[in-house]
């Protein structure tokens, strides 16, 4: 075998990822071709490899089932449809340890020894195949993959207590459909998948599992050839099945493909018995755990070589025998037994003139028996085919058209049970195949097109037949259940459903029971009836469950719902105090007192606990006994705003609090802020959603604010909002937006440094702690009462590269002369080299110059009431002098007033006016306390600002003090 043909045997276990494999393998050559051992699983695969490469580029071939574009480099197909001759790139047989199936090894023992791509062949399978596939093929690699997930044995389950996400599998359509019936009984429905069905309603059954429509699935062993399912558990009916000719046990190497379903990619599975089916024992049990099976050591054969010289030769090279000791000849299948057949009929012998007749006498009689009809039935048609291809008969060697079409409109109807579509569907897949074959019919095409829309309406019409009886049939148990008067068997999903004795009725939302609202009046009564007396111990039961459940488990809503999960299970009403709501339950009156008052209990437990966490600064404080007189009555006030007050609310009582008031209340983490005296910690988003639903409770709103998401520093000021709600939510209305209470006590820290009256500018700081824009900032200041002077100027340079380059160097030197190093501050202030001189443009115009917009904010308080008698004051009559000691009423914000952070000292300015303790006017270590806006101590004197000093030379002998003079003159 020429070394670049390289053939690779890929063994191992299910859920392995083989044909994942197989597909990227393919689609890395120009051509390729995969032989897959079921249609449904081709379908599947065909779907696979079009999302990738698109339809344009791959072909589909089964028996029943043909889709050849004009470009086709990819084939998909079943393993007896395989194109062998096309001269593929890559080639690929799936499950190839079907060598030994009785039936149809002989195909896949063919496929094993004859097909090979001309650069790389696979073969896919169970690694107990190693061993024939090392005495059957020379030079090839072996490769063995561990599955993905572990699988394992879970013993014997009543189906009733069946896991969700599992399958049942039964080795008969009157099995499957008992054990279907069984589930929708006690589960609520299931899907239904079996090899007889077309891909489009096995597709429609599935879509209803791995949807989560319904969470069971009962199966044939079809499931075991490669069919991808979220399946976690694989429960076996029956451990035999019926072969086509006898009943007979199962196989390790069956019972370990069909288990191996259970646990899709790295999630594990479980496998065990149900109904009637006998454990396993352990050797079994071991086996398939461990994915250890018997090698196989005979492959069914059937000599390919046929002989078409007449019947009775082609006969004897279909039963030629073998001296290969891996080979064993293989049982006479079903084409062979139909040669056999047609060839005893004389009226077929008469037509057999020469090796093209013998040729297409084998072609006719490999058409399936879909129908699953007697021998003689089924021989009986392939004779008439025959006698048409023959050209004899009315068809001139073709199938006659009309003949055709009254054949197919029988089978067309849509009516009828599940047994009468599915012989249908097996009539019209017989029709199929038929057209299928190149020159059997006229207007191939239209027949191809007809059969298939034939074959897909019967398949949507199966689909929900099928669908109609495993899902939706309920009330018939329901009635003979209440009339016997006997206990109803209630189960509740994970998802609320609920289902008494196998019917959904609706589901259970929390302790309230929502009825689905489908079907009459009467069938409505009689789902309400029986659902209430089957949920009376699930309430008990769901009442103990939610009493024991964390405080983790449930929350409350921004409207005042209380939830336990997904589910509404009451809602808070108005109590005695903001901080302490009661609670209203949802659970339905029949659920009956004891469970509503432990769901009562419970709901007021969270709730107070929830406040307690949240709320315990606030609560500590109303606590404190040391807090008595104006401090305690502030303290209320703080408690009944649920810690959120504006300052101009409070404004007359804050002037009475003195600095050792003060002091007890900023013990509990009261701040007193220019805007808003307020608790940091309050603030948080959790005590801010919650003091909203409080206040909306206590104030009988109907609909409450909800608050903002959290992590941001300011918010749009919508005007139709009441102030009181953003105060509430921890936000200060401002211009067009509303910026965070705290950010806005530490921008206010940054403006008190600032000349309100001269004018300022923003500085980076600002605009960093809000976050905005030079033109939103602006905004922001003319919100809080100042001007906002917008102007233009040309874009300056940086200060530092001014510095003239003689007075650096002249640093630098005088450091040298000292024996110091540069210091750093020095190198940074070394000249920026000039750029050139500005490029004039074309015809000698001068480059334009950059602008810059800046503003310029200054506080501008709103006007005072001017009195009659002071504005009606004669012109050059002088001023009323103010007695000493009386104040001047100034509006709030013209000097502000709030907190400094905690080790901040209050900076000044040249030219401010000085104060005694800076000036040496008190005892040393005596320092003023003032703070949050209070007035000073009464007769506190005033200095005049001392003149800034004069600049001084620069003393070479101190290099350091000249830096400082420098950067103070820069």
């Amino acid at each position: 075998m020429d070394a670049t043909r390289r053939v690779t045997a890929v063994l191992g276990p299910t859920n392995t990822g083989k044909t994942h494999h197989a597909i990227e393998r393919m689609l890395m050559h120009r051509t390729g071709v995969i032989g897959l051992p079921l249609r449904l699983l081709a379908r599947e695969v065909y779907d696979r490899v079009v999302a990738r490469v698109g339809p344009s580029v791959v072909a589909l071939v089964t028996g029943e089932e043909r889709i050849v574009p004009d470009r086709t480099q990819y084939w998909i197909a079943t393993t007896e449809a395989m194109p062998l001759d096309i001269g593929a790139d890559f080639v690929c047989v799936d499950e190839i340890q079907l060598c030994a199936d009785p039936d149809r090894g002989h195909v896949f023992t063919d496929r094993l020894l004859r097909a090979r791509g001309l650069v790389e062949t696979l073969f896919l399978g169970s690694d107990s195949m190693r061993g024939a596939i090392a005495g059957l093929v020379q030079q090839h690699t072996y490769v063995k993959r561990d599955r993905f997930s572990t699988l394992t044995y879970a013993g014997s389950k009543k189906i009733s207590r069946m896991p969700p996400r599992s399958a049942i599998v039964g080795f008969s359509v009157e099995n499957v459909y008992a054990i279907a019936e069984l589930i929708r009984r006690q589960k609520g429905g299931c899907a239904v998948v079996m090899g007889a069905l077309s891909p489009r309603t096995r597709n429609a059954q599935v879509a209803l599992y791995q949807n989560g429509d319904v969470d069971y699935l009962v199966a044939t062993d079809a499931i075991g050839m490669g069919l991808n399912l979220d399946i976690k558990h694989v429960a076996f009916s029956s451990t035999s099945k019926f072969d086509g000719r006898r009943m007979r046990p199962l196989t390790p190497q069956e019972i370990g493909q069909i288990a191996g379903r259970a646990g899709r990619h790295t999630e594990n599975g479980t496998f065990g018995v149900t109904g009637e089916a006998r454990p396993f024992d352990e050797d079994l049990v071991e086996a398939i755990e461990a994915h250890r099976f018997a090698p196989v050591n005979k492959l069914m054969w059937r000599n390919a070589d046929l002989d078409f010289g007449s019947p009775e030769r082609l006969i004897r090279s279909l039963e030629a025998p073998t001296s290969n000791d891996w080979l064993s000849r293989a049982r006479d299948a079903d084409d062979v037994l139909a040669l056999k057949a047609l060839t005893a009929m004389p009226e077929v012998l008469d037509k057999v003139t020469g090796p093209k007749r013998v040729q297409l006498l084998w072609d006719v009689c490999r058409i399936p028996d879909f129908r699953g009809s007697s021998d003689s039935d089924h021989a009986g048609l392939l004779a008439r085919l025959f006698d048409f291809l023959c050209g004899r008969g009315l068809g001139g060697g073709r199938i006659p058209s009309d003949w055709l079409a009254k054949a197919i409109g029988r089978i067309d109807q849509t009516g009828g049970d599940i047994d009468t579509l599915s012989r249908r569907l097996a009539h019209i897949r017989t029709w199929t195949y038929v057209t299928q074959r190149k020159g059997w019919v006229d207007d191939e095409a239209h027949w191809r097109d007809e059969t298939r829309a034939v074959e897909d309406r019967l398949s949507d019409a199966l689909h929900a037949a099928l669908t109609q009886r495993f899902v939706d049939r309920r009330t018939s148990v329901l009635l003979r259940r209440l009339k016997q008067k006997e206990d109803l068997v209630a189960e509740v999903n994970d998802k609320g459903e609920v289902t008494v004795e196998g019917q959904f009725v609706g589901k259970l939302e929390g302790f309230r029971f929502q009825q689905d609202a489908t079907g009459s009046a009467d069938e409505a009564k009689t789902l309400r009836t029986a659902a209430i007396a089957a949920l009376r111990p699930e309430f008990s039961l769901r009442a103990d469950r939610f009493y024991n459940a964390p405080d983790t488990e449930m929350d409350f809503t921004e409207q005042g719902g209380l939830m336990w999960g997904a589910s509404a299970v009451g809602k808070l009403v108005k109590g005695a105090d903001p901080l302490k709501p009661s609670v209203e339950p949802f659970v339905d009156d029949e659920a009956g007192p004891d469970v509503i008052e432990k769901v009562r209990r419970r709901l007021q437990h969270f709730i107070d606990r929830k406040v307690a966490a949240l709320y315990e600064p606030l609560l500590a404080m109303g606590r404190d006994e040391a807090l008595a007189g104006l401090a305690r009555g502030f303290a209320f006030r703080m408690s009944e705003a649920l810690g959120v007050l504006p300052r101009d609310s409070v404004a007359a009582e804050v002037k009475e609090l003195d600095q050792e008031t003060r002091g007890a209340l900023r013990k509990h983490g009261v701040r007193f802020g220019q805007y808003t005296v307020f608790l940091p910690v309050l603030l948080k988003p959790a005590a801010t959603r919650l003091r909203l639903v409080l206040w909306s409770l206590w104030n009988g709103l109907s609909e409450f604010p909800e608050s903002p998401p959290p992590g941001l520093v300011t918010i749009p000021n919508i005007t139709e909002v009441p102030k009181q709600h953003y105060t509430l939510s921890g936000y200060h209305p401002a211009g067009t937006r509303a910026i965070r209470i705290d950010m806005l006590e530490r921008l206010a820290d940054i403006l008190r440094t600032k000349d309100s009256k001269a004018g300022f500018e923003a500085t980076p700081d600002m605009l960093s702690i809000t976050g905005m824009t030079l033109d939103q900032f602006a905004d922001l200041m003319t919100g809080l009462g100042y001007k906002a002077d917008k102007g233009e100027r040309p874009k300056t340079k940086p200060a530092v590269a001014e510095v003239a380059a003689p007075e650096v160097d002249a640093l630098i030197e005088a450091a040298a002369a000292a024996g110091q190093p540069i210091p750093e501050e020095v190198s940074l202030l070394a000249p920026v080299p000039e750029a050139p001189a500005e490029a004039e443009a074309e015809g000698g115009e001068a480059a334009p110059v950059e602008m810059e917009t800046f503003y310029t904010f200054a506080w501008a308080p709103k006007p005072r009431f001017q009195r009659p008698e002071r504005s009606a004051r004669p012109e050059g009559q002088p001023r009323r002098e103010r007695p000493q000691g009386e104040k001047r009423d100034r509006p709030q914000g013209d000097r502000p007033q709030g907190d400094r952070p905690q080790g901040e000292k209050r900076e000044r300015k040249e030219g401010d006016g000085g104060r005694k303790d800076f000036h040496g006017g008190k005892p040393k270590g005596k320092r003023d306390d003032r703070r949050d806006g209070d007035k000073g101590n009464k007769g506190a004197k005033t200095f005049e600002a001392r003149p800034p000093r004069k600049d001084k030379p620069i003393d070479p002998d101190n290099p350091f003090a000249a830096l400082l003079a420098l950067k103070g003159k820069v």
